[in-house]
């Protein structure tokens, strides 16, 4: 069973709009699917507290005990988990762990990007991961921009593969205060957003 952890150490990246949307895409597939979430502000377990009943099915995984994270229960064939920011100490570990592929959302930020840079050297250096298992995502990237070009610039020395680039859009705002993703509704009216996850949708499979 794939267990996808999406994870950085900066908060307002991006980690909840790309674990709801990993957990949408999976779910559009007839997949069994749970959504757990690690960090203290629980923004996934709320995101499906607000998902309509019709939509496709994501179940909550309770990830977020003071012992370590459980496994997801049998009978689940995917999962996805939300981690907070500042990930560290024995939560990592049992996080990293149990991931078969760890999705980094990243800012073209310099900020961010130094901030990252640690955390993926972090990421490599623990014993269940290899560059394979880890893919970046640009978050909010303007296409023409100094900022992108820095941003790829960064992510080419680290010799993980970058995924995608997602533009800055109210798509995700609006869907997500419906409990929903690019993933449950009408391809033509979030077309450009899909090519965008044309690449990640590719590694997720993978």
């Amino acid at each position: 069973m794939p267990v996808v952890l999406v994870a950085n150490p900066k908060g307002g990246v991006g980690k909840s709009t790309i674990a709801t949307n990993v957990a949408g895409y999976f779910a559009s597939r007839g997949h069994s699917v749970m959504l757990g979430d690690v960090d203290r502000q629980q923004s996934s377990k709320l995101w499906l507290s607000l998902r309509p009943p019709q939509a496709r099915r994501i179940t909550t995984w309770e990830a977020s005990g003071d012992h370590g994270v459980a496994k997801p229960p049998r009978g689940t064939t995917h999962a996805v988990l939300d981690s907070p920011a500042g990930l560290h100490g024995s939560r990592f570990k049992d996080v990293v762990a149990l991931a078969d592929r760890v999705l980094v959302p990243l800012q073209p930020s310099i900020f961010d990007i130094y901030a990252t840079r640690d955390f993926i050297d972090k990421l490599l250096a623990h014993r269940h991961v290899d560059k394979s298992r880890i893919g970046v995502v640009g978050m909010r990237v303007g296409a023409r921009t100094l900022a992108a070009d820095r941003l790829r610039e960064f992510v080419s020395e680290l010799g993980v593969p970058v995924l995608g680039e997602l533009r800055d859009t109210q798509n995700y705002v609006q869907l997500a205060a419906r409990g929903l993703t690019l993933f449950d509704i009408a391809p033509g009216r979030v077309e450009r957003d899909l090519e965008q996850w044309a690449p990640i949708r590719d590694w997720l499979d993978g």
